[in-house]
């Protein structure tokens, strides 16, 4: 019994030693839990044999609650100890808070989108395709003949080791996949990513484009116009106008250069539209009988008209940018202009 007594006892002297060093509380949790253990096994073992068994048991369970006060008195150390600390923090709360900054649209992504919704307004809907593209649907089906000069190797990324692959210099090859892929009447836009070898203050190799369709019957010239204007006032305001000048495309004909009034003048005339008070936008017409033929459309009942131009345009355009290169310079400087 006294044997018993002496080692309970110094168990509970070390316990007492070990959580008066104890920083933390897992520390102090394991010198507890070790201590309880090592007195459990004491018991164990003198009780084997012994005749008095609860006075042993009594003597072990009152050194074991000592050892729980020991281990709450620690607990409690280290809570003050904290609560201490916390009180000696000088904070200033006149300071302002630290707020999250939130990210923002690249604007050509506002472009885009902003683009898609004044088309759904009147019936468009959007269209997506490979931007790795075959010569056929890049080229012969846009009635582009063999010596055409988007063709040559200055203008256009061709796929090594596949003369009839390229990285598609328009999105007009969504156009011919959507029309064989559907019999009219067909409305969409074809929103993406070109790709052309130019490269300067105001051309970039890979750019982005969007284009627009409509096939059905008795689609006229007029109806090209309207939707146009729609979309310049919806985009850039009540006051901008649209002109249509006769130009050539090989997929289209009749074929019109877009202008719209000059954003930055009003039509007055001013240095960026060269005293003309109109800006080239990008080019329209109504589809060539031949586009029709290579994707098995009836010319003689069906007629359309088609028009695009370049997304970043019209960014800078619409957020007076004059550099292309800074939508692609990754700098969040240049991104956080626009909301």
């Amino acid at each position: 019994m006294a044997s018993l007594a002496d080692q309970l006892q110094q168990l509970s002297s070390a316990l007492e030693a070990a959580l008066q060093r104890d920083k933390d509380e897992q520390s102090v949790r394991k010198h507890h839990a070790d201590c309880v253990g090592a007195m459990r096994a004491a018991q164990k073992a003198a009780l084997s044999g012994a005749s008095d068994k609860k006075a042993i048991g009594q003597l072990t369970n009152e050194h074991i609650r000592r050892a729980e006060g020991i281990y709450e008195a620690a607990l409690k150390r280290l809570a003050d100890e904290a609560a201490a600390r916390e009180l000696e923090r000088s904070v200033d709360v006149t300071l302002p808070g630290r707020a999250r900054r939130l990210g923002h649209l690249h604007p050509i992504t506002l472009a885009r989108r902003e683009i898609e919704a004044i088309f759904a307004q009147i019936g468009f809907t959007v269209a997506v395709g490979p931007q790795v593209e075959t010569d056929f649907h890049n080229f012969e089906a846009l009635a582009m003949p063999k010596d055409h000069p988007a063709r040559d190797m200055q203008d256009t990324f061709y796929v090594d080791g596949s003369p009839d692959v390229v990285l598609r210099t328009h999105t007009s090859p969504v156009q011919i996949r959507t029309m064989l892929a559907q019999k009219p009447p067909v409305r969409v836009i074809v929103p993406g990513t070109v790709y052309r070898r130019d490269d300067d203050a105001t051309h970039s190799p890979m750019f982005n484009q969007v284009e627009g369709l409509c096939v059905d019957e008795g689609v006229t010239f007029a109806d090209l116009k309207g939707v146009l204007l729609h979309f310049a006032r919806r985009f850039f305001g009540d006051k901008i106008g649209v002109r249509l000048r006769p130009s050539f495309f090989p997929f289209t004909e009749p074929s019109a250069e877009i202008d719209f009034t000059c954003v930055f003048c009003g039509g007055k005339g001013c240095r960026t539209c060269k005293q003309t008070g109109w800006i080239e936008i990008g080019g329209s017409g109504m589809v060539d009988p031949e586009v029709f033929r290579h994707v098995g459309y009836d010319s003689e009942k069906y007629t359309g008209f088609a028009f695009g131009w370049g997304i970043d345009r019209m960014a800078m355009l619409k957020y007076g940018i004059d550099n292309i290169p800074l939508f692609f310079e990754g700098d969040v400087r240049f991104a956080r202009q626009f909301r």
